[in-house]
């Protein structure tokens, strides 16, 4: 095909289950780069991208192959799927494009278009064979499905915003702000894995005033998701950066809070339970001011008279390490007192504000 004219800058849409960024185009090829120096596989992507159904076929008609593969192992069936573009979809099709064909994080053609809502897309990848991604935890009998399940098809993240470190999003749920946590079964190991299901395990036990409520999971289709409820307000972290050290009353009320929550855990039965990770960014702010211990990502189940231990050393790149008690660094065994300790450091700054360039030195 010739032509003389640079790539459009038709907004490119990611991958379902690439980790959120900024993404414009392939790194091979610049937007101000003529059509005839682009590699014919990259220049398929473009044309595919920009909905350009007469140059598709010219460049598949000189032999262009219908399934290449970009670095991100993307085709031009997951472009299109992206963008919701049915012509171009059932165009490649007919030229032999591979259906079920996983990008670098596992993502199809068909998890891309239910991720972008592409209603008329989904149907006809489906109707050609396309198979939606089952979970490691999808059962096949109906009558297993948790009570918990929730359709990924009445989550809407088109316009999800990160919050809380990057670990959640904001989420829309049948009109309702939720937060999302997701988890890329595409790239993750069996650690990954273990981590997600034990997270949701002890979500279902817990349920106080003064812990973020879980909501319910997408476990039977990938990517697998956790719900909770979305506290508006943000984390008590960013609060302190505003305000600064808090007025006596306030403290105390805070204070109150997070004890009253941390309470429930280490009392909970038949196990108490170790958040591991407390500190202000996990704590958040409901719409009345009162605080809730969030992210339960690395918190232990404690049987009774036990004490449990990290499955490996803890690094400083792990977690923050302002909080966090010694013997955990230290890869010892530890107990409900791990919190104790994190909660006496946020009690200091929540009063005085000197922790800001403090770390805890072994």
């Amino acid at each position: 095909m010739e032509s003389d004219s640079p790539v459009k800058n038709v907004l490119w849409k990611q991958s379902s289950m690439a980790p959120l960024r900024d993404y414009d185009s392939p790194d091979d090829v610049d937007s101000g780069d003529d059509m005839n120096d682009i590699d014919p596989g990259l220049k398929l992507l473009y044309l595919a991208n920009e909905g350009d159904l007469e140059g598709i076929q010219k460049l598949l008609e000189s032999g262009t192959d219908v399934n290449f593969r970009d670095i991100d192992h993307r085709t031009a069936l997951h472009v299109a799927a992206c963008q919701g573009y049915y012509d171009v979809t059932k165009l490649l099709l007919e030229n032999g494009a591979e259906i079920d064909l996983n990008d670098r994080w596992g993502s199809t053609p068909l998890s891309d278009a239910i991720h972008y809502k592409n209603h008329d897309m989904i149907k006809l990848l489906e109707s050609h064979g396309a198979k939606r991604l089952m979970a490691s935890m999808h059962v096949q009998n109906e009558r297993e499905v948790p009570e918990y399940e929730i359709d990924p098809a009445e989550l809407d993240l088109t316009k999800s915003v990160e919050i809380t470190k990057g670990t959640y999003k904001i989420a829309s749920w049948g009109g309702t702000q939720v937060a999302v946590k997701t988890f890329w079964e595409g790239i993750a190991d069996e650690d990954k894995v273990r981590a997600f299901t034990d997270e949701l395990a002890l979500l279902q036990k817990i349920r106080h005033p003064n812990v973020v409520q879980f909501l319910g999971a997408v476990t039977q289709s990938s990517p697998m998701m956790i719900v909770t409820e979305y506290l508006p307000k943000g984390d008590l972290h960013e609060y302190l950066k505003i305000k600064g050290a808090l007025k006596p009353a306030t403290a105390l009320r805070f204070a109150m809070d997070i004890a009253r929550g941390m309470n429930y855990l280490h009392e909970h039965k038949p196990e108490a339970i170790i958040h591991r990770d407390l500190e202000p960014s996990n704590i958040l702010r409901d719409d009345s001011g009162h605080l809730k211990v969030a992210d339960f990502g690395v918190s232990k189940l404690l049987k009774v008279a036990n004490r449990v231990k990290e499955d490996r050393p803890l690094t400083y790149l792990d977690t923050s390490c302002r909080y966090v008690a010694p013997e955990v660094y230290r890869n010892e065994e530890y107990d409900t007192k791990v919190d104790v300790f994190s909660f006496a450091l946020i009690l200091q700054e929540v009063r005085k504000l000197k922790l800001k360039g403090w770390i805890y030195k072994r």
